[in-house]
């Protein structure tokens, strides 16, 4: 079992260029997007969150559902769904803003236990900013750190959502430690302000750094770097793109047998490469079509 912990939220889509374009409704959030990924991979996977029981809320479990999430583990409150307005440039490219007030998931509170036979647990985005619900997430971080479970961090910078940047940029050193996988972009980077070096020295066992385009690299405790390039694919958008390449990691993690710090450790150029490779092509799929639509595990056969 592969648990994914965050947010779902409700992403507006603006059909059509300006401010007033008309928006369409979608299911989104990168944990819940990352949830759908594994499902739709095949990777058995459970959702921790807190869920509005308003329509919204309904219709993202029905989309765990129909991915073959469990979902038995949701929190759900009468509070709003959290919105999410995006923005695509001509590249494709996503920028948000949210309405997050009052609303469900940030007032998640830390299970008493993670289901039984879980391997690895997901964290990122905007659940790890909203308090109270950010200190919850952060407190399931370390106690399935403690037990020797595998955590994954996608830190997917919403910088609108952050008020205090240097605050947040410490905070996030404080949190690696406890993390086994790191994954981010190359925007997060720069944001964050660090280096892949000097994060592995701070606790993850290896740092993948996601460049658009120009594929994915991997760096490891031991110095090794392992790249691969982009899929090359006509972009409709990038939504939902990184938290494809959080899935396809841990999917593939999971195939390699490879859910463990000292795995991943062994892991090797060869093994390295198969998965970086893996989740470029996962993730081409997903900036093929419209929205947060990951691929199934037929469409990557071969």
């Amino acid at each position: 079992m592969i648990v994914v912990a965050g947010e779902a939220l409700i992403d507006l889509v603006p059909h059509g260029p300006g401010a007033l374009a008309s928006l369409r409704p979608a299911l989104g959030g990168g944990p819940y997007n990352t949830a759908v990924a594994l499902g739709r991979l095949g990777s058995p996977t459970a959702f921790c969150s807190r869920v509005s029981s308003d329509a919204f809320g309904e219709a993202l479990l029905d989309g765990l559902r129909a991915a073959g999430v469990d979902v038995s583990g949701v929190e759900r409150g009468a509070e709003p769904t959290t919105l999410a307005v995006a923005m695509i440039d001509e590249q494709g490219s996503a920028a948000y803003s949210f309405y997050v007030d009052g609303t469900a998931d940030r007032l998640f509170t830390a299970p008493a236990a993670l289901p039984a036979g879980t391997r690895a647990v997901s964290f990122g985005t905007c659940s790890l900013v909203l308090e109270p619900g950010a200190s919850a997430y952060e407190e399931l971080m370390r106690t399935a750190a403690g037990q020797g479970v595998f955590t994954a961090l996608d830190p997917n910078i919403r910088a609108g959502l952050i008020p205090d940047a240097d605050a947040y940029r410490a905070r996030f050193l404080k949190w690696l430690p406890s993390v086994t996988l790191l994954k981010l972009s190359e925007e997060d980077a720069r944001w964050l302000g660090g280096t892949p070096h000097e994060w592995l020295a701070a606790g993850p066992s290896a740092v993948v750094i996601t460049r658009g385009g120009d594929g994915l690299t991997a760096f490891t405790r031991d110095g090794a770097e392992h790249s691969v390039p982009g899929e090359k694919v006509t972009v409709v958008d990038t939504i939902g793109a990184g938290d494809t390449v959080n899935a396809a990691l841990l999917h593939g993690l999971a195939a390699q047998n490879a859910l463990t710090a000292e795995a991943l450790a062994d892991l090797g150029a060869d093994g390295w490469t198969r998965l970086l490779r893996f989740a470029s092509r996962a993730a081409a799929i997903t900036c093929s079509r419209a929205g947060a639509e990951p691929p199934y595990a037929r469409e990557l056969e071969g």
